[in-house]
């Protein structure tokens, strides 16, 4: 779905993601950005914000956004550097329009659009000295930076402390104390049952806070039975690291379990 959204006095345009392009990029929160129109057809929305950028005076995109954006951006890797087919000025948001594109570079490094490294791509993106169009990053540094935890220990950390951060907030709220695990258990159900609806109406930002409150909760329940949810997480891991198996039916089915249909 394609959203023509206004930001009243500043300018209108079009994404495919609200949150990331308009909350999270540009700092305007629900209130402050009005949605205009939404449609699925990319040439109508494309025609159609020229038009209302001209109806309400604001400055004409020189391109249509159709002949800009393209869903899941060819990126072109190489053993140095991943190459976007869009310039500086553009990257932002085509960044916000594809969170979740993945690609790998021959040498196998293997990436992914987030919203926790858009910042670190534009402040690192160079204009291609072979087409003022294009831009690109240097691999190695992109991996550093957000893909080896082995080689960047603020990254471990930071994910850590949000696990800290967490079991501080429910302490002082009394959870702890005045809960029990019983009691998380069934807020656990409430949050999948959230889950369960968003994915359902393929809600994005609703599937990302369902998520989030089922990791909250399951932090909290670990603490209230004796464990860390890191050391929960990691337990997990290691039974999966090796594991080997098949796809059937939409479901990974390790080795040795027969499909019981």
């Amino acid at each position: 779905m394609y959203y023509l959204y206004h930001i009243p006095g500043k300018k209108i345009g079009v994404t495919r993601n609200l949150n990331t392009r308009v909350t999270l990029i540009q700092g305007y929160k629900e209130g402050e950005y009005e949605v205009l129109e939404q449609s699925e057809d990319i040439d109508y929305i494309s025609d159609r914000e020229i038009e209302l950028q001209q109806s309400y005076g604001y400055k004409k995109d020189r391109t249509l956004y159709k002949n800009l954006f393209k869903s899941n951006m060819k990126i072109n890797p190489t053993e140095q550097t991943s190459t976007f087919p869009v310039p500086i000025n553009k990257l932002k948001g085509h960044l916000a329009d594809n969170i979740g594109l993945k690609w790998k570079t021959p040498n196998g490094y293997e990436f992914e659009i987030t919203n926790d490294n858009i910042q670190w791509i534009m402040s690192n993106a160079k204009t291609s000295m072979y087409n003022d169009n294009r831009s690109y990053i240097y691999n190695k540094a992109f991996y550093e930076a957000f893909f080896s935890p082995k080689h960047n220990p603020k990254l471990t950390a930071l994910n850590s402390d949000r696990f800290d951060l967490i079991r501080s907030w429910a302490a002082e709220r009394g959870i702890f104390e005045d809960g029990n695990s019983h009691t998380q258990y069934v807020k656990l159900m409430e949050e999948a049952g959230e889950l369960a609806a968003a994915l359902l109406s393929n809600h994005k930002e609703e599937i990302v806070d369902a998520i989030g409150d089922m990791v909250v909760v399951l932090t909290n329940l670990a603490y209230q039975e004796g464990f860390q949810i890191e050391d929960c997480i990691d337990s997990a891991y290691k039974e999966i690291a090796n594991r080997t198996g098949v796809m059937h039916n939409g479901t990974f089915v390790k080795t040795g379990v027969k499909d019981e249909d």
